[in-house]
């Protein structure tokens, strides 16, 4: 299989964390891609030219991360990180929609910091640091009912969390959010997690 690669996507890191978790890990070759190249030929993939993209074995191109990460469950014999049962299923994946729906609003921000100084808005970057916000806040109250057995949805919320850590280490979400912390320190140190930092170019 080869996946649409960039070191800093979170959304990419989230994909390999799975591969980690699962053991499929080796069956993926990286493919270095600039999504904001229009000479790449990323759009022959997914049409949105956005990463991750996936071509399978069989060569049929996957996108985006949720729908690669189900795909790659089926792949493997071991525990399953979407669980069969339909209220734990529910559960992990209205925690990988809280998840990913704070990294959509801190890469909004990242944007933001990228325009020119006189285009940017004060206005539009407060309101997705208010998402990112209220998103940390339900996870802190749910943190608690998280349980030990790793799933997509727990997954989606550590690499959200060690994103946060990259990109915004200054807003201290540790400090908003003790609880999480705390259970975020061993997920942390996870194989899968570790081998799978994020680096600037």
């Amino acid at each position: 299989m080869k996946l649409r690669f960039s070191p800093i996507s979170p959304f990419v890191r989230k994909v390999l964390v799975f591969a980690h978790e699962t053991g499929l890990a080796d069956r993926i070759d990286l493919v270095a891609t600039n999504p904001r190249d229009e000479d790449s030929d990323l759009g022959q993939e997914n049409p949105l030219r956005k990463i991750p993209s996936l071509v399978t074995d069989g060569g049929e191109a996957l996108y985006d991360s949720r729908v690669i990460c189900e795909y790659l469950d089926g792949l493997h014999d071991g525990l399953k990180l979407f669980p069969a049962a339909a209220g734990e299923r529910l559960a992990a994946l209205r925690l990988q929609a809280l998840a990913d729906g704070i990294l959509d609003a801190a890469i909004l921000r990242i944007y933001e910091g990228q325009r020119p100084q006189n285009y940017r808005s004060p206005d539009w970057d407060a309101i997705q640091k208010g998402k990112v916000t209220t998103g940390l806040n339900a996870l802190e109250e749910q943190v608690d009912g998280f349980g030990d057995a790793m799933t997509i949805g727990l997954l989606s919320v550590g690499c959200v969390l060690g994103y946060l850590d990259f990109r915004f280490a200054d807003d201290n979400w540790r400090g908003q959010c003790p609880a999480l912390a705390d259970w975020f320190e061993p997920v942390n140190e996870r194989p899968s997690m570790t081998a799978t930092m994020p680096k600037l170019p």
